[in-house]
């Protein structure tokens, strides 16, 4: 007897609900906790049509499709639905069922087990709403490592475009354009390793390196060894932190702009002429900065006359996946600044920035694209603001 009624109990207030209902949907029983979280006696339920529980959406899903789900199936597992308390709340629920039948196969009743779901809801809300703020602060922080806006010299132009592989994680790609002096101007564009809180600290640090290195010696190749030795200093031992970078120096020449530039291990700038033809302006040899001991970096000198672009690049973009293997493994990337020559930085920006866009999910990485321009002769000098 005492087992008995252990059994009757564990069945009336069990921390879940449960019901039993006809073929017709008629409720032939349920038990007292279900009834408590509804609102209802037990007995003013027994009889009624389960689907009156339900939501209007609720009610539609059901009979549309997990009604015959389960008369296939003869079971479903862990939906979840809305049921409607006797005050007119919603109380949100797991429900699972399974269908009893005869030995011929003939439904006989329907077995549902509901689980209440409103801390899991709320939880799920909350989870939305901390995924939001997180997605926001990333945002903020990541802007915050990029300039407002890009500041070129009197007679070039500029645009940029940062490209974030993931909305809530921060990246490690950074650029800029700045002043020097009256006559010189410098830019970087490039690449921490890592991702998150971390890479933004050495991100941070790289662009305040850089920028001030820059003042006090306009050799692209000491600006990049005077940032390889703050960040071998900074990050020691097993934190050892690094990135890769173009530096470059712009200078007025006649009709144009002389670009001194020094590699430290990242894709070569590409130089897009106004003739329309296109050309990497390799830098062969330039190694990581801040990993190794007497890091070696290279340097070259291109002239950019009117209509000519220079295009830099992080390898977000080469490397993002496409269905042939990497987006630059067959040298794609100068058949697109080929195919786009001329352009002005504006427009080839927005070129790439649709490019991007392009690859959906196979953009794994980060990218980060500027380009400076000197004006065709034919249009004249235009303002292209920095975007990202």
């Amino acid at each position: 007897m005492i087992h008995e009624l252990d059994i009757e109990d564990l069945y009336e207030n069990a921390p879940c609900g449960y019901l039993s209902v006809l073929p017709d949907m008629t409720i032939a029983r349920l038990n007292a906790t279900l009834a408590a979280w509804l609102g209802f006696e037990v007995d003013a339920l027994i009889g009624t049509d389960f689907t009156e529980l339900l939501t209007v959406g609720g009610r539609i899903h059901y009979e549309t499709h997990f009604g015959p789900i389960l008369q296939m199936s003869g079971q479903l597992d862990g939906i979840a639905l809305d049921f409607v308390t006797f005050d007119g709340r919603r109380l949100p629920v797991f429900m699972t069922a399974n269908v009893k039948t005869d030995a011929a196969g003939t439904p006989l009743l329907i077995r549902i087990t509901a689980l209440d779901a409103r801390d899991r809801r709320s939880y799920e809300r909350e989870l939305l709403e901390s995924r939001k703020r997180a997605e926001l602060l990333a945002k903020t922080l990541q802007r915050s490592l990029l300039p407002p806006t890009l500041l070129p010299p009197s007679g070039m132009t500029a645009a940029a475009h940062y490209q974030a592989a993931s909305s809530d994680e921060l990246g490690g790609d950074f650029y800029d354009l700045f002043p020097l002096s009256d006559d010189r101007w410098g830019f970087f564009l490039g690449d921490v390793c890592g991702k998150g809180a971390a890479a933004a600290a050495v991100t941070s640090l790289t662009r305040y390196t850089l920028r001030a290195a820059a003042v006090y010696d306009h050799d692209p190749v000491a600006v990049l060894h005077n940032l390889d030795s703050v960040l071998r200093q900074e990050f020691r031992d097993n934190n050892a932190q690094f990135c890769t970078a173009v530096f470059g120096v712009l200078s007025r020449s006649a009709g144009g702009f002389e670009v001194c530039m020094a590699n430290g291990g990242h894709p070569p700038p590409l130089v897009i002429r106004a003739d329309g033809s296109a050309h990497y302006a390799y830098m062969t040899g330039g190694q990581l900065v801040g990993l190794l001991r007497n890091a070696r970096f290279v340097s070259t000198t291109v002239t950019l006359d009117a209509g000519d672009t220079l295009m830099l690049y992080t390898d977000g973009l080469t490397e993002a996946r496409v269905s042939r293997g990497r987006y630059d493994d067959d040298g794609a990337l100068l058949e697109f600044a080929t195919e786009h020559a001329p352009a002005t930085p504006a427009v080839l920006i927005d070129h790439l920035r649709k490019l991007l866009k392009s690859f959906g999910d196979g953009l794994v990485d980060d990218a980060a694209v500027m380009a400076l321009g000197v004006p065709s002769l034919t249009t004249g000098p235009s303002v292209e603001s920095g975007q990202r």
